[in-house]
């Protein structure tokens, strides 16, 4: 540093300096790969700011987000009454982590959390959702003295090594072995379910009430009778609504949505965090939390370094109170309701489009074999090529003309997954449709759509 330079630390300056080698830092210092892809699908865009459910580029360009951050935003991002909780929380100077005291916040949050959750009665916080289901996974294992949790097909429960176990996607789990010896069974399948039971050795089932790979939801039924065929057998129902969780599907949880349905376990994170402050809990019941913490000595037998503290606690208390003020999961049902509807009504309009399905503002858009010879055709050109091609056609046009960041479901599939901010409105509706329309009149009049597709089955060749 030369001496007339400017010394400490300041953000504003290091980003005005350094802001525009955004994607060479990431290629030289992280995943090399991300901005590869993002360069190639057209996605190496650079926003400036960001505010509810919209982001602005610095041309001033507004972008609207169907993506959440995987659902990290449900508020949105930057909601004000959020900001000021963290605002307030470093500005009191708590002795926060003292290891060995007890500090207001987390109990105050666990007391919220659990006034949504009647059939529960703690919780232990950690840091994401891979470690809420971690910790489930060792809670329902300890709690029932056996090893074996069984997930279902297609699963996602996260990346660290215990919820890989759990994941039923293989392109997450190869050259990770050897794993958990866990057992997958079908989504929905009763009877499958009877079967791995009658061994004796399952500890639980970990489910997602509705699965983010795909937007799959089980039959009406499944999980009421699921969680009496695992009570009958001395095992736990744990639901993981890391994703589905905190009125995603216009209820708190999605699991609510059948009745009589009570998980053991319940693991939450992402919109609890307001977008701000990682955080991750495991709500359980009464019992269980007394058998792993069965005595003094087993009191940091789970723990987490991180966990329970103050600027998370705040951020997650302030989330729940704005959800309560402003009726977020009613105002979530209602706007996803809408949009499905909308959405489901050009199913019998485009032959590309083949369904509409979901729960509140998660929406799965899934495309299909046309009956026309001429996009029969072209559709069998991409599957031919990589399946999931013609949604991530889909994707990229709306990003790229009509500023609308959304995702493909998941590898391999013929599916668009929509989970926006819980607060978007109706307005955002109407661009939505309105754009996806476009798109597919496009898709359907053989547009510029399909050169980009070309490119697409090129790139999916090469990398074979």
């Amino acid at each position: 540093m030369k001496d007339d330079e400017p010394k400490g630390f300041d953000l504003a300056r290091l980003l005005a300096e350094r802001g525009a080698e955004r994607y060479e830092l990431h290629t030289k210092h992280l995943n090399h790969q991300l901005p590869r892809m993002l360069h190639t699908i057209g996605f190496d865009k650079v926003y400036e700011r960001a505010e509810g459910a919209h982001f602005w580029d610095a041309d001033g360009n507004d972008y609207l987000d169907m993506l959440a951050g995987f659902g990290v935003m449900g508020l949105g991002r930057h909601h004000p009454v959020v900001r000021k909780a963290l605002h307030d929380v470093l500005d009191a100077s708590l002795a926060d982590l003292t290891r060995f005291d007890c500090q207001p916040l987390p109990g105050l949050l666990a007391e919220k959390l659990l006034s949504h959750s009647p059939h529960l009665d703690r919780v232990f916080f950690g840091n994401s959702g891979t470690e809420a289901v971690e910790t489930a996974l060792k809670f329902a294992r300890y709690a029932t003295g056996r090893p074996r949790i069984l997930y279902c097909d297609h699963a996602f429960h996260g990346l660290t090594t215990g919820s890989l176990s759990v994941n039923g996607e293989g392109g997450f789990r190869d050259g990770f072995a050897p794993l958990l010896p866990d057992t997958a069974i079908p989504l929905g399948d009763l009877d499958a379910l009877r079967r791995e039971l009658k061994r004796g050795d399952v500890a639980a089932l970990v489910v997602e009430p509705i699965q983010g790979k795909g937007v799959l939801a089980p039959p009406p039924g499944f999980l009421r009778e699921a969680q009496e065929l695992l009570h009958k057998h001395k095992a736990l129902l744990i639901a993981d609504e890391v994703q589905t969780g905190l009125g995603r599907t216009g209820d708190f949880y999605a699991y609510q949505h059948e009745e009589g349905v009570e998980p053991d376990l319940v693991c939450v994170a992402k919109a609890l965090s307001g977008g701000y402050v990682p955080v991750g809990a495991t709500l359980g019941k009464d019992w269980i939390f007394k058998r792993v913490y069965s005595s003094m000595d087993r009191v940091l037998v789970h723990s987490a370094s991180f966990g329970s503290n103050a600027q998370a606690m705040a951020a997650g208390l302030a989330v729940l109170s704005v959800m309560e003020d402003e009726e977020t999961v009613a105002h979530a049902r209602r706007t996803g309701d809408l949009l499905r509807e909308r959405l489901s009504a050009l199913v019998g309009r485009y032959e590309l489009l083949h369904e509409v399905r979901g729960r509140g503002l998660m929406i799965g858009i899934e495309f299909g074999r046309p009956s026309s010879l001429k996009l029969r055709s072209r559709w069998t050109m991409l599957q031919a090529a990589r399946k999931g091609l013609f949604a991530q056609m889909v994707v990229v046009p709306l990003l790229q003309k009509h500023r609308i960041l959304t995702q493909v479901s998941g590898d391999h599939l013929e599916v668009i997954k929509l989970i926006p901010p819980l607060v978007i409105d109706d307005a955002d509706v109407d661009r939505f449709v309105g754009a996806f329309t476009a798109v597919m009149d496009d898709a359907h009049g053989g547009g510029l759509m399909w050169d980009f597709g070309r490119t697409l089955v090129k790139q999916a060749v090469a990398n074979r």
